[in-house]
């Protein structure tokens, strides 16, 4: 009985140290974000840092991947920002790398990644699109006008004046666009990755 609590007890310590160290990874990848001019607006940027979280998730489980990006957006909204962009990142990244880890833990083989992939696309567009319409933008609205927000839409695209477009031709298309970069990114790492945190 003892050998077996302390087994769960190393088990348990173990899964802690190596969230810790994938939170600070995708912490600091945050740092590194592209734009994409001419397609989306500025203030859109494409970042990597969900994928510490897949790879943790894949390996240890959908929750510890879920909790590697609470943590991250959690030390990006002590250290960096306070415009609650941190708590749409958790609902739309999360989102995410749940459904993708989940659908890998079922069948642990290709096909669960690519089927986690397609869903994991479609939950990031759909719950980006509802955060931003009902959250985000309408916050950022009150902070620098929803006009100047919506102008930046229809600077790029004509058919963009109002909220709802903003969200349907910018916020949507740019959500399915990183989720696929991250897709391709993880695809032929996940098995190497997996490999690395079990040890």
């Amino acid at each position: 009985m003892q050998n077996t609590a302390k087994r769960g007890n190393m088990i348990s310590t173990r899964t802690l140290v190596v969230m810790s160290i994938l939170s600070a990874i995708s912490y600091l990848l945050m740092f590194i974000q592209a734009p994409i001019p001419g397609i989306f607006p500025d203030f859109l940027k494409i970042d990597l840092s969900d994928i510490p979280a897949i790879f943790g998730g894949m390996s240890l489980g959908p929750l510890v991947g879920f909790g590697i990006v609470v943590v991250k957006n959690v030390l990006q909204a002590i250290t960096a920002t306070t415009t609650g962009g941190e708590f749409a990142n958790i609902l739309i990244g999360g989102s995410y790398v749940m459904i993708l880890c989940y659908s890998y833990k079922r069948s642990g083989d290709l096909k669960g990644v690519l089927i986690g992939f397609v869903l994991g696309t479609i939950s990031m567009t759909i719950i980006g699109s509802l955060v931003n319409y009902f959250v985000m933008l309408p916050l950022y609205g009150q902070l620098m006008g929803l006009d100047a927000i919506i102008g930046l839409g229809s600077a790029i695209n004509p058919q963009v004046h109002d909220l709802f477009t903003f969200v349907i031709w910018m916020i949507a298309p740019f959500n399915v666009l990183k989720a696929v970069i991250i897709s391709l990114v993880t695809l032929p790492l996940y098995k190497k990755m997996g490999n690395i945190i079990k040890k």
